[in-house]
């Protein structure tokens, strides 16, 4: 098995069928082969994960619109048995579906994901202004609701243009969504496992949380990898729920585990923040290449480090030089 899923590997994803995340997942070499396991909940597909029923789960993250997806930055950050060890970048797409024979003036409820309305709430907004919204667990489902059985708690869904060539509904709009070029993050999770090899194109993912208020506490977080030449791609707090006022940080740096400025910022932080998690180091789906400045790459840090152990062989007896 290897670490970024290969045949006889077994999935998890949001589902159902047809869902932005399924289709994330079938950019993972031997998933369209592998078996597939559609979840109702980004919960409910990390748990089969843990359950060891499947091998990993693909689950979203962070949309380019709406931002992080909370369910997965929650889940994943109390799980000390849970490793993110791919990413992938999806393009969304939104049609405004129905039964056939619906009309826009006929829409009076609308069902979709919450991060899929946030995308489409300008469209809504003025084409159907009075329109109630229904959260669904994912748009697929908004949308293969509408073929079952009625009666039907919403008139229309907002989906992917899949769903609704897959099952035969009407398209009452096409491309609904307010920003062209939206894309969702997704990522692959499985339990502890082998760290992807790194590439020179990767990420590493982090949960810090304050071990106590005080001014400045974010700040020396962020020295960590300021200090190292570590770029942030993404940093958000999160309520860790044990009481109002007490957060963790959510972060992804670029680089992997086995550079060396990467893993000086973690032992920085694991000075402050003993708790600090770490979450896998993977490659990054857009493949770019950070710019690294020389005292921050590899061999600045192995020479720095021989010199001070150079200083002390000096004293005669290899103990470092008295203060």
């Amino acid at each position: 098995m290897s670490p970024d899923g290969a045949s006889g590997e077994t999935y998890a994803y949001l589902g159902p069928e047809l869902t932005f995340t399924e289709s994330a997942l079938l950019t993972v070499p031997g998933a369209a082969e592998a078996r597939r396991v559609p979840a109702t909940s980004v919960n409910a597909a990390l748990q089969l994960v843990l359950d060891g029923e499947v091998g990993a789960a693909m689950v979203p993250i962070e949309n380019s619109v709406e931002g992080g997806v909370t369910a997965t930055l929650d889940a994943i950050a109390v799980s000390e048995e849970l490793r993110i060890i791919r990413e992938v970048v999806v393009p969304v797409r939104f049609n405004l579906l129905a039964r056939p024979g619906t009309r826009l003036e006929d829409v009076r409820v609308v069902a979709t994901h919450s991060h899929a309305i946030a995308q489409c709430r300008g469209w809504v907004d003025e084409h159907l202004p009075d329109v109630e919204y229904l959260p669904s667990s994912s748009t697929a489902a908004a949308g293969v609701a509408l073929t079952g059985p009625g009666p039907w708690p919403w008139d229309a869904a907002i989906c992917a243009p899949v769903v609704g060539e897959r099952y035969g509904l009407t398209v009452l709009a096409a491309d609904i969504g307010d920003r062209s070029g939206a894309v969702t993050r997704f990522v692959l999770v499985s339990r502890p496992r082998p760290l992807p090899p790194r590439t020179g194109s990767d990420k590493t993912t982090i949960v810090v949380p304050l071990p106590d208020d005080h001014p400045g506490a974010l700040m020396e977080i962020l020295e960590q990898f300021a200090t190292r030449g570590v770029n942030l791609s993404r940093i958000e707090s999160r309520p860790t729920g044990a009481y109002l006022g007490d957060y963790f940080f959510s972060i992804d740096a670029e680089g992997h585990l086995e550079d060396a400025r990467v893993a000086d910022a973690l032992a920085g932080l694991h000075r402050i923040s003993p708790a600090t998690r770490f979450l896998g180091s993977y490659p990054r789906a857009d493949e770019s290449v950070p710019s690294v400045a020389r005292h921050h790459r590899d061999q600045a840090f192995e020479e720095a480090f021989r010199w001070v152990r150079s200083l002390a062989r000096r004293t005669g007896d290899g103990d470092p030089p008295r203060r």
